[in-house]
């Protein structure tokens, strides 16, 4: 395994490596995404108190797993980034920000949209949705940092600090429906979940949809990071065509 990782340490063999693998990512996600839809619209029963309004759940609990998952993958990344030096594992982190954003977006959206009619207000000073909107300052700042700096290496190291120092966060979003009396529901996933099988079987295929489009969005994004990154190098010429980045 760790011969693979210090394979992958080479710029041209990690943009190799996403180019080749964006493709098994890309059908994945979309047949889960179909099948997924499918399951939480059609197959799944209406919830017997909060009726067919609780499909967002489909959305929202996966968004907000990813926003807390990404945001672990990106700090983890990071600090192999200044710990071992690795240039690829610094390129994961950066472009895994605005990805881990837009689900940690999503989940406060769907959150609001959800809490409506449930709780009668779009946003409540709630444990779990400060700590979740703390998240999403995390996440800015981070991409903020990053791009504050000319040098990447100098960002990098940085925005990585940042990030770790950030992970306090996570066990406080997780906790904190069972550290605080608060508005938000309990957990929706394990022990007091879901009850029906169909909504869980439909919860989990969701949520691997969204694990297969966060790793899609990571190949895509990376391999244009290494070739901005790796612009004057001669493979990269070589793979543009010469083209001038």
């Amino acid at each position: 395994m760790w011969k693979w990782i210090q394979r992958q340490a080479s710029p041209k063999v990690f943009f190799g490596t996403c180019s080749r693998l964006t493709p098994w990512f890309f059908w994945p996600f979309i047949s889960l995404l179909l099948i997924g839809l499918y399951w939480s619209l059609v197959i799944s029963p209406a919830d017997y108190q909060q009726g067919d309004g609780y499909r967002i759940i489909f959305i929202h609990v996966p968004s907000a797993i990813l926003s807390m998952m990404i945001y672990a993958i990106m700090a983890i990344a990071g600090g192999i980034g200044l710990i071992w030096q690795i240039k690829m594992a610094e390129v994961v982190a950066k472009v895994s920000a605005p990805i881990g954003a837009s689900f940690t977006i999503i989940a406060l959206t769907t959150g609001a949209i959800w809490g409506k009619p449930m709780w009668g207000a779009w946003w409540v000073w709630d444990a779990r949705l400060t700590s979740e909107l703390i998240l999403l300052f995390l996440y800015l700042a981070y991409m903020s940092l990053n791009s504050a700096f000319d040098n990447p290496r100098t960002a990098a190291k940085s925005s990585s600090i940042l990030a770790i120092v950030g992970l306090i966060n996570l066990p406080i979003i997780h906790y904190s429906v069972k550290w605080w009396n608060t508005l938000h529901q309990g957990y929706s996933v394990g022990t007091g979940g879901l009850k029906d099988s169909d909504m869980q079987i439909a919860l989990g295929i969701m949520f691997l949809a969204s694990i297969f489009l966060y790793v899609l969005l990571v190949s895509i994004k990376a391999r244009t990071e290494v070739l901005i990154r790796e612009q004057n190098s001669r493979w990269v010429k070589e793979e543009v065509g010469g083209v001038e980045l």
